[in-house]
């Protein structure tokens, strides 16, 4: 027997109840899968935050994979719920681009809007998409069902403006994503990105109202204690940070802050 991945990454948190709830109606339908908990502790309502989170962690699970995120402001309105296949497995969660950078980077085979009554809950909250609509969507997707008896296929789907930077001559112009625990500021700005502009040793950052002349380096020990260095991350997104050091609380960064480089 196969082993059925579903992965939850939302902003529900660990105190609430929303999380089992979702998970329980997955056993329900597919008591056989194997759950999986990328993350609750998105921030609230951060859909670049939860959309970087994703991107990451969702490519190391096995072929087949079945990943649900809910970052969802919008629950309850005209916006569309999504089955988006790709090569290497399936994502499922609001259109809003939560999904995007992750799916794009397994490579996108169809996109679907999830609109059959039976494969959902019986009563779909307005408020609850996650428990009611999405749960059960990825236990029945774990149980067989084939992703063409959730929806039509669609084509325009929301392709969010800091899934890549942007580059003008020899300044690239990005965002920040995410900044993790150790205070590392991960922006959306590629190591591709930063071939194309053939830095190598040091480059100029701008962040908020501060300019920094900065060391590139491989890792962040190659520097002193205490000082800025700028470096491609795990994840293959440049990082700013400080050695042994909180870069984010040094510079007053906040996901969503603009940077720009040359």
């Amino acid at each position: 027997m196969s082993i059925k991945i579903i992965t939850l990454t939302t902003d529900f948190g660990l105190t609430d109840p929303y999380a089992a709830e979702m998970k329980a109606v997955i056993l329900g339908i597919c008591p056989t899968a194997t759950i999986v908990d990328v993350t609750h502790e998105v921030e609230k309502f951060n859909v670049r935050m939860g959309a970087y989170i994703l991107a990451s962690a969702a490519r190391y699970y096995p072929k087949g994979a079945i990943h649900v995120a809910v970052v969802d402001p919008e629950v309850g309105t005209r916006r569309e719920q999504l089955l988006i296949q790709t090569h290497n497995g399936f994502f499922i969660g609001p259109n809003n681009g939560l999904l995007f950078p992750a799916s794009e980077r397994e490579g996108i085979v169809e996109v679907r809007q999830i609109t059959n009554h039976k494969l959902m809950l019986p009563e779909v909250s307005n408020t609850f998409h996650g428990r009611d609509l999405f749960a059960p969507a990825a236990a029945y997707l774990a149980n067989g069902v084939a992703p063409t008896e959730f929806g039509p296929e669609i084509r325009n789907f929301v392709k969010p403006d800091f899934a890549q930077a942007t580059r003008i001559g020899t300044v690239l112009s990005g965002e920040v994503l995410y900044i993790d625990g150790f205070g590392n500021v991960v922006t959306n700005i590629s190591d591709r990105d930063m071939t194309l502009l053939h830095l190598r040793k040091c480059c100029s950052i701008k962040f908020n109202d501060c300019q920094l002349q900065i060391e590139i380096g491989k890792t962040y020990g190659q520097i002193k204690p205490h000082q800025f260095l700028a470096l491609i991350g795990s994840q293959g997104y440049l990082e700013v940070a400080i050695n042994q050091g909180n870069a984010a609380e040094k510079l007053g960064a906040k996901i969503g802050d603009k940077i720009s480089l040359e």
